[in-house]
């Protein structure tokens, strides 16, 4: 074993003993909208009578709760069918699957009809997330909204989603990548030797990467919410720092 590996071992919990407590919401049509309304608390005037594809819905239950929340209709998009098909059941368990479609994509002809698309907890983990973040865009008409939220950015303490075996912060600047990746095999069997190949997978995704991906994608920052750290908010204003404490990214982008 190199000494890296060891010292890190040495930072990180017994193998045996369960993985550190994360942060969870439970999923219900009454809680599925609370991690959107902390990011943006004008949530029910943003989807008021709108067209909305939530992109990555998973089970859908975020897509019940928009479409009982006052969307006009609602276009869930996820490549996992399995979940596609948990998702239909459920809206059609809850009266609501006439306002509601899911697919693995947006079908062509709805292209630049939606005026609202969301994602959640997902900027950090698409595997080509130009490819996505255009898609998102073409989906929008003219003066539509994205409203994206994830976290931690790469950069941050927990950027590299480390955090269920070590408490080390930026354990991905101070290690290397083969270093966790052998220490993280110790709690973790699926094979994985890049963060890119890890459960839901990594794409390195820093602040300024994603500003210039908007950027690119003709989406204009409307407003957003950087959370820092600690409560440290006013590092976000510091050139090269802030990619460090920045622990959560939250924006209203629109389309040019």
């Amino acid at each position: 074993m190199r000494l890296g590996e060891r010292i890190l071992l040495g930072l990180s919990r017994e193998s045996d003993a369960p993985d550190y407590e994360a942060a969870t919401d439970s999923w219900t049509a009454e809680r599925a909208l609370v991690p959107l309304r902390r990011e943006f608390p004008d949530l029910t005037d943003l989807i008021h009578d709108a067209r909305v594809v939530d992109f990555g819905c998973g089970t859908g239950w975020q897509s019940i709760a928009l479409v009982k929340t006052g969307a006009r209709m609602v276009l869930g998009v996820d490549t996992n069918e399995r979940t596609l098909g948990k998702a239909r059941e459920l809206a059609g368990a809850h009266g609501v699957a006439d306002r509601i479609a899911f697919d693995a994509a947006i079908p062509e002809d709805q292209q630049g009809s939606f005026d609202i698309v969301i994602t959640l907890n997902a900027m950090e983990h698409f595997d080509q997330p130009e490819s996505i973040m255009k898609t998102m865009a073409s989906a929008l008409r003219r003066g539509g909204r994205l409203l994206v939220s994830f976290g931690p950015p790469w950069l941050a303490p927990t950027g590299s989603h480390m955090h269920f075996f070590t408490r080390v912060p930026w354990v991905n600047l101070f290690f290397s990548e083969r270093t966790v990746m052998a220490v993280r095999s110790r709690f973790r069997s699926d094979g994985a030797r890049r963060y890119e190949e890890v459960e839901s997978g990594l794409n390195r995704m820093t602040v300024r990467r994603f500003e210039r991906i908007a950027a690119q994608c003709g989406l204009h920052i409307e407003r957003k919410n950087y959370r820092c750290v600690k409560g440290l908010d006013f590092l976000q204003w510091t050139p090269g720092l802030r990619e460090f404490f920045i622990n959560n990214v939250s924006c209203v982008l629109t389309k040019r």
